[in-house]
C-alpha cells in the first residue's frame, strides 16, 4: 500500500468541519492588530508568543486563545482574519469548510454581533466570488458560561440565521457536560439550526453519549473518548456519526503523548465517519493537509485511507446532497 506524501494530500479535494477561526489567528497578525488598536500585549516579539505556544492541557491553551481574540475590535480586523483562512483554504485544496466562531468572546468586551458577522460573511463573500469558496459558519457557545448567556448569545443570532448553518458548543469539557445546555440546544433546533458539539476529547465517553441524547446533534467535535467505550464506537459505526477529529490538537493538549498512539484511523477501520480537521492550527502548529502528514509520517496512513477520510469529510458536512455529490465527484476523479 502507497503511504499518503504531501504532494498527494494537497492535491485531494477536502472538507474541514472543526476549525475555530479564532484558532487561525497568527501570532504575526496579533501584533499587528495589537499595534493597530493600541492593546498591550505581555508579548513583545513574534518569538516570544510562539515560546507562549506550549500548553499542558485544553485550560491553559484557551487562557492564550482568549488574549490573542481580544486584538480583534473593528469589522476588518474579523474580515482580515477571515480571509486569512479563506486564502489557507485555496492553497491547501480544501474546497468546502464549516467554520466555527465564538460571538460571547467577542460581545462580552463590547464588540456587538454585527461587527463580528459582517466582517467574517464579507470575507467569505468575497472568496465565494473570486474562487469559488463553498463555506459555512457555525455559532459556539462557551460552555464555561452559563446557559443563560448562551440564550442570550442565540437571541443576537436570530436576525442573522440565513448565515449561520449550525450552533456548537466549545470551551472547557471538563465539568460542563451537555446536559447544562440542554435547553438552549432545544431552542436552537426549534429556529431551525442544526447542531454539533465538542464530546470526549477531555472529557468522558459519556459525554459523547448526552451530547447524543441530550442535545441531539448531528456531529461530534473530536470523540476521541469514544475509544474508552466499545458499545459506542459500534453505536457511531452503525449510525455513521460523524467524529470531527483534529490529531495535531490531541497531541498538543496532551490527549495522546505522541501521533503513534492516535485512534483515528482504527476507527475509520471499524466504520466509524472519522474526518480529519486542524482545530485551531496557529496554535496547534499545523493547518488541515499537516494534520493528514502527521498521520502519514505516525501512522503510515495509506493514499486510500486519505481518500476515505476526504470522503468522510463530504458525507459529514452540511451540504445539500447535490454538493456533496458533486464534491465527492471532484475526489473519485482527482
Amino acid at each position: 500500500m502507497t503511504i499518503a506524501n504531501a504532494e498527494f494530500i494537497k492535491a485531494l479535494p477536502k472538507a474541514e468541519l472543526h476549525l475555530h477561526i479564532e484558532g487561525s489567528l497568527e501570532p504575526e497578525l496579533m501584533l499587528s492588530l495589537a499595534e493597530k488598536n493600541g492593546i498591550t500585549l505581555p508579548y513583545a516579539t513574534l518569538a516570544d508568543i510562539e515560546a507562549a505556544y506550549h500548553f499542558d492541557d485544553l485550560q491553559s491553551f484557551l487562557d492564550l486563545y482568549y488574549l490573542g481574540a481580544g486584538v480583534l475590535i473593528d469589522e476588518q480586523d474579523f474580515y482580515d482574519l477571515m480571509w486569512r483562512y479563506m486564502l489557507r483554504c485555496k492553497a491547501e485544496n480544501i474546497v468546502h469548510t464549516e467554520m466555527m466562531f465564538d460571538p460571547q468572546t467577542h460581545t462580552d468586551r463590547g464588540v456587538s454581533f454585527a461587527t463580528v458577522l459582517n466582517g467574517f460573511c464579507r470575507a467569505m463573500d468575497d472568496a465565494k466570488e473570486q474562487w469559488g469558496q463553498s463555506s459555512y459558519l457555525i455559532m459556539c457557545f462557551l460552555r464555561h458560561l452559563s446557559e443563560e448567556d448562551a440564550i442570550e448569545t442565540l437571541q443576537l443570532a436570530l436576525p442573522f440565521k440565513n448565515r449561520i448553518k449550525a450552533v456548537g458548543l466549545d470551551s472547557s469539557e471538563v465539568g460542563h457536560p451537555p446536559e447544562k445546555f440542554q435547553r438552549v440546544f432545544k431552542m436552537a433546533a426549534d429556529a431551525g439550526f442544526l447542531r454539533v458539539a465538542h464530546a470526549g476529547e477531555e472529557g468522558p465517553a459519556q459525554y459523547i453519549h448526552d451530547a447524543i441524547a441530550l442535545l441531539d446533534v448531528q456531529r461530534i467535535d473530536h470523540g476521541v473518548r469514544c475509544v474508552d467505550d466499545e458499545v459506542l464506537v459500534a453505536r457511531l459505526a452503525a449510525s455513521r456519526m460523524p467524529l470531527t477529529v483534529c490529531p495535531l490538537s490531541n497531541v498538543r493538549l496532551c490527549v495522546y503523548d505522541s501521533m503513534t498512539e492516535h485512534p483515528i484511523l482504527d476507527l475509520l477501520s471499524q466504520g466509524v465517519c472519522v474526518t480529519v480537521n486542524s482545530d485551531d492550527p496557529s496554535y496547534f502548529g499545523g493547518y488541515l493537509c499537516e494534520n493528514f502528514e502527521a498521520l502519514a509520517q505516525a501512522l503510515d496512513m495509506t493514499q486510500g485511507q486519505a481518500i476515505d477520510l476526504c470522503r468522510n469529510s463530504f458525507e459529514a458536512s452540511f451540504l445539500d446532497t447535490v454538493d456533496k455529490n458533486r464534491f465527492t465527484a471532484m475526489l473519485a476523479n482527482g
